[in-house]
């Protein structure tokens, strides 16, 4: 048996014997690379980054008054927070759509945010 059979094998078992969860995660991680993004794993406050990824949720935030529009966006290695402040709504965010982003990773609670991102949607091609 070839290396180049053994990979193809190997691949097939994974994919037989992952959590569905895990696969989606290596997917979507190796089209983020593939898109020219950084892993959101690797990226840190204060950079400017680039990270593409699948919306998990989008909500409404009203803080004293003021509408923010937050949004959980996954890359298969960690979770970013998108906040749009003074948005109550942006076409086509919405959870399940793929997305780049890109901003200036900040740090607030422990948690990954890019303020007011430049975005891009992508189409799905599923």
């Amino acid at each position: 048996m070839s290396a180049k059979e053994g990979g193809y094998f190997s691949r097939l078992v994974r994919k037989l014997t992952s959590d569905i969860e895990q696969l989606d995660a290596a997917d979507l991680s190796e089209k983020s690379e593939a898109g020219g993004a950084q892993r959101a794993c690797d990226c840190r406050s204060g950079e400017e980054v680039t990270v593409l990824g699948r919306l998990r949720s989008v909500d409404l935030c009203p803080a004293n008054g003021a509408a923010t529009l937050e949004a959980e966006l996954f890359d298969g290695t960690d979770e970013v927070t998108l906040v749009w402040l003074g948005r109550r709504r942006i076409p086509g965010i919405e959870p399940g759509r793929t997305i780049k982003v890109r901003g200036r990773m900040a740090d607030r609670n422990g948690q990954k945010v890019l303020y007011n991102p430049y975005y891009e949607l992508l189409q799905t091609t599923e």
